[in-house]
Parts: structure tokens; sequence; C-alpha cells
């Protein structure tokens, strides 16, 4: 499913026809380039690409992930760096703090950063840093990374042992600040336990189906199914758990997609890439580098099956900025609408976060 010239040609008439009018989010990513320096500024070429993507927010970890990585401070330096690269560049980039910031980003043309976590550990036992955290813009909690935690259990752990006490206590803490609950890399039950818990509806903001690669980080169809029925919205990522085996590739993103569709319906699911939106520089330095990070990972027993040193976090031929264009025209080729798209692209996700910021679910 590689674009020809042809449809190279259609991706850029998608773009200019759509993106013109639709809001484009990218439920897991973020600017800046994977062989930058950990704490580096954001560089013009970073600058350049998120221009060139096209899109209109992103939710961006400014937590650690995995509970290696789990404390207080190191979030609350992250947050700090985020909040000087949005000073230094106010004509690119714009902190979301609620609805109305998505559509000042889209009019402004900046890409509006949504601070979200990848995981419950840097609130601890202290649920007082739920308001902590959201003061500091946070709008995202994820509940679990792939082991266990206070919360529940990540999508790794055998037991399956669900929510816990203090998890269902912390659910409820999200939905009285109308925040919005992130399901990804959780367990099974504990992800259908949270969306019966919660009186809102949730994100899956970065996953895959089951059904088509029965891996522990994609989720099971009814899982999916009860995500939908509670309002939410499921995020398919391009990562390798697309496939059971081997280097994905776009075609199966959009079988990703297309069967999210049939289980969810149309507003139910999006895009949550997980990775950067500059492209890889797919060199030996980086295939190093990216093998160090896997052996890191499962030294540290957070390395979800599917993670191996030669099947890469990307998709190769989605390997551009403006990746988001040239799905949304591998979708019109496939016959979607464009109104089906612009939902897919964004259109839910932007939806999704004005129904649980402003509380509207819960009748406020």
């Amino acid at each position: 499913m590689a674009l020809t010239n042809s449809s190279r040609s259609q991706t850029q008439s998608y773009a200019r026809e759509s993106y013109a009018r639709d809001t484009i989010i990218d439920a897991s990513g973020g600017p800046g380039d994977a062989d930058a320096k950990e704490d580096m500024p954001l560089d013009s070429q970073a600058l350049d690409d998120v221009r060139a993507s096209g899109l209109t927010a992103v939710i961006l970890t400014v937590s650690g992930v995995g509970s290696y990585e789990k404390d207080f401070d190191t979030t609350i330096r992250n947050i700090g760096y985020w909040n000087a690269q949005i000073a230094a560049h106010p004509e690119r980039l714009l902190l979301v703090r609620g609805s109305a910031d998505i559509a000042i980003a889209k009019q402004s043309e900046r890409l509006g950063i949504v601070y979200g976590f990848q995981d419950a550990t840097p609130i601890a036992e202290d649920l007082t840093r739920v308001v902590t955290f959201a003061e500091l813009g946070v709008r995202v909690f994820q509940l679990t990374y792939n082991r266990r935690n206070l919360v529940g259990d990540g999508c790794l752990e055998p037991g399956n042992a669900g929510l816990s006490t203090f998890g269902r206590t912390l659910v409820e803490r999200l939905n009285e600040r109308q925040l919005l609950i992130d399901l990804s890399h959780s367990g099974e039950r504990t992800t259908r336990e949270a969306i019966s818990a919660s009186k809102a509806p949730l994100a899956i903001s970065h996953t895959g189906c089951a059904a088509l690669a029965p891996l522990p980080r994609n989720k099971t169809d009814a899982e999916l199914k009860a995500l939908a029925d509670k309002g939410g919205v499921a995020g398919i990522y391009l990562m390798p758990f697309l496939r059971s085996a081997g280097q994905p590739s776009a075609e199966d993103l959009v079988q990703h997609i297309e069967h999210a569709l049939k289980v969810c319906g149309e507003d139910h699911v999006g895009i949550g890439s997980d990775g950067g939106i500059s492209p890889i520089k797919f060199d030996a330095e980086y295939r190093k580098k990216f093998a160090a990070e896997v052996a890191t990972r499962r030294a540290h027993g957070i390395s979800a099956p599917g993670e191996r040193p030669d099947v890469y976090t990307f998709l190769p031929d989605l390997n551009s900025a403006d990746r988001f264009a040239r799905l949304g025209a591998l979708l019109a080729k496939r016959g979607h609408s464009d109104a089906r798209i612009a939902k897919i692209l964004g259109g839910n996700f932007a939806r999704l976060f004005d129904t649980v910021w402003n509380g509207r679910a819960l009748g406020s």
C-alpha cells in the first residue's frame, strides 16, 4: 500500500482540501527528533516538521513510562521542559487546557499540546496530586503501563487482577475533575472495570485490534465495543503490534482501522501514532540506539511481546511528517467518505475532549 506518484498527488490534494477544514489530532505523539539528546530545545527542523504535519493537536506524554521512571520529580521536570518549549515558540505551539484551545490551535495554525500521562505512578498514593497535575495542565491520565501499579494491572500481568480499590477512587477523582482517563497498556480486566466504573467516556489513546494481532498491547473486540458503548474513542497506533510478526506497514494500519470501525462504529475510532512527528532517520546509529532501548525495556520488565530490536516503532511507508495526510489519502482510496476520514483523523478525539473536559457526560 505504498504511495505511487499518482497517489502522492492524491495525498497533496487531500491535504489541501481537508486540512484547511478538519481538526487533526494525534492521541499519542509529539514534536522532536528521535536522535535529539534529552532536554535539548526543539530545533528548526522539528518545528518545520510540526508545520508540515498538518496536526491540530497531540497528546504528549509528560510522565515517565513504566515503574522505573515513576517519580514525581521527573514528571515535574518534563512539564517544565515543555512549558519552556511552548513559551519559546508561541507562533508554532500552544498549551491546551480546554477544548476551546483546540479550536484556537486550528484557527491559528499552531500545534496544540495536550499534556498526558502514560502511567499513574507519579500520583503514588497521594490523590491530591491529581489537582496538582491538573493545575499544571495535565488533561489525560493513563491508569497503567504494561506492569502492575497501585491502580491496577497492566497488559503484561498474567494474573489480570483488574482495577484496585485505590484505582476505583482515582477514577472517581478524575471524573470529578473532568479529566480524560486513558486505558492504553491496561490489562483486559482493568480496562473493562475502569469503563464500568467511570461516569464519563474514556480513551484508549494508542492500541491495535487483538482480533488481527493477538498481542497484549492490543484490545479485544469486547474491550473496544465496551469503550464505544461508553462514548469513548480508540486510537490506532503505528507500532510493531499491528502484526504478530515482522515489520508492519500502512496496509496493516488500514486493516486495524477498518476492523475497529466495524466493532466500534465511525464515531469511536481515531489515531494515536505512539511516535514522534518528525520522520525517523533510519541509519546505523538509529538501529543501534533502538536495539539498546529494547534491551533496556526488557531488563526492566516492561517490554511487551512483539517488541524486537529488528522490528521498528514506525511504519516505513508512512515515515514522513505528513503521515496523517497520507493516511487520509489511503482511506479515501479505500472508499471511506471525507466525513468519516475527518472523524478518524481527529474529529472523534476533539469531540471526546469537549465532552469530558466540559463535563457534558456528567450533566455539567
